[in-house]
């Protein structure tokens, strides 16, 4: 819902830094990499209860993310940038409500393994539509420069940030707010089915 604000927001300082980044001859490829290495590193944060580490780790990692794509409008999009780009993304999301309940099953685990189920309706949904329109070759009006068709929702890349920048600043209320953001991650799955079936259908 936020996100077509946050990419204008922060554009310009993701393209004066990728411009940096292209004349070392680093590639879009390698900052994905790279940046899903670092997020790897939430985990043993997690688990050790490191929670203002994990937010370091987590704000880097969406550094990064945002710097892959501005590389690579530089440098081409591909279609394996792409891939690479969004199935690393999904697996960094639902890392971090897993560490949560490794760092406190008792208290996390359902809400945790709730959180994860959602993630898994709102991912499906969006890359199941994604193939169906580049099939049909179906141009997204917002989010041209996208290397898929990028179906919005309620919660979008923007609203699932702030979910795990909440987590870290309060550990504590993890289940509350997963609690809250699963099921809003439900209606998000609900509304790209609907849409996604009616202009599939037509």
């Amino acid at each position: 819902m936020l996100d077509r604000y946050s990419i204008k927001m922060v554009r310009v300082p993701l393209s004066a830094l990728s411009s940096l980044l292209d004349k070392t001859g680093i590639t879009a490829n390698q900052v994905t990499v790279t940046g899903f290495a670092i997020g790897l590193l939430s985990l043993p944060a997690l688990i050790l209860e490191q929670y203002l580490w994990t937010l370091g780790f987590i704000l880097l990692n969406r550094i990064f993310d945002g710097l892959d794509g501005a590389l690579a409008r530089r440098q081409g999009i591909t279609d394996c940038g792409g891939f690479l780009d969004i199935t690393l993304d999904f697996l960094f999301y639902s890392l971090i409500p897993f560490g949560f309940v490794l760092a406190n099953p008792s208290a996390n685990a359902i809400a945790g393994a709730f959180l994860i189920f959602s993630f898994i309706g709102t991912g499906s949904s969006f890359l199941s539509f994604a193939v169906m329109a580049g099939k049909r070759n179906i141009e997204n009006p917002v989010y041209r420069q996208k290397s898929l068709y990028y179906i919005g929702g309620l919660t979008e890349g923007t609203e699932t940030i702030a979910c795990l920048i909440l987590f870290c600043l309060f550990p504590a209320h993890f289940a509350v707010i997963a609690w809250i953001f699963g099921s809003l991650c439900w209606i998000t799955t609900a509304t790209r089915i609907w849409a996604g079936y009616q202009t599939l259908k037509d």
